[in-house]
């Protein structure tokens, strides 16, 4: 796996729990909060943890945030300070600023002023725990958009020893099958004689309304 190096402003729970799993997984990690209590709390799970406020050009420079690929900005509350920070980040031209939202007002602000990545985690995280709480057979649950999503299905004993062109998933159900995770083995774009197995991990994208037709059908 390449080494990455993040910033991560704002240590509150969100984005916390970011620091401490991309420094968990070997990334080079700055974290940042203007709370002396926050960054002595995450200093441990850090590369380089540091008190600073980030509406401030000359602090971020002084960081050398320009060099950094990915900024993730989780400021809590304050969305004045989420917005200005956001803004100085793009205008120093950060690649990728990945940016948590309050609100539908405060997304819409991030989307103007060029946020590469707009998060709800609350919203996504209700989202896919619905998904999980309705659905045995969902392992995973991913929206691209309104109406378009992927998901992971576990294959059941329907569909066992039978082979894509069995299923004929494209034509009856509208849906895509990218992959078939077997174990630790992912076979991406499956050949059509494939033989799905119970048990398989189908990763599937497709129109919602097609996915719940083959989740509930086809399955």
């Amino acid at each position: 796996m390449k080494k990455k190096q993040f910033a991560v402003i704002g240590l509150g729970r969100f984005g916390g729990s970011i620091c401490k799993e991309l420094y968990n997984m070997g990334h080079q990690v700055l974290a940042i909060d203007v709370r002396d209590e926050k960054v002595n709390e995450f200093a441990p799970f850090a590369t380089h943890a540091v008190i600073a406020n980030t509406t401030d050009e000359k602090a971020l420079q002084s960081l050398g945030i320009g060099n950094f690929e990915y900024v993730i900005v989780a400021i809590g509350d304050d969305i004045q300070t989420s917005i200005l920070t956001t803004l100085l980040l793009k205008e120093m031209n950060v690649p990728n600023v990945w940016v948590k939202a309050q609100n539908s007002y405060h997304h819409k602000v991030l989307e103007k002023i060029g946020a590469d990545r707009i998060i709800h985690p609350e919203q996504d995280m209700g989202i896919r725990i619905a998904q999980h709480l309705t659905s045995e057979k969902i392992v995973d649950y991913i929206e691209l958009s309104e109406e378009y999503s992927i998901v992971e299905l576990l294959a059941t004993s329907k569909i066992h020893n039978k082979s894509l062109v069995d299923l004929n998933v494209r034509a009856k159900y509208g849906c895509t099958i990218l992959a078939i995770k077997r174990g630790e083995t992912v076979h991406v774009s499956p050949v059509p004689n494939e033989v799905i197995y119970e048990k398989d991990l189908l990763i599937v994208i497709g129109h919602k309304n097609d996915l719940k037709r083959f989740e509930e059908d086809g399955m």
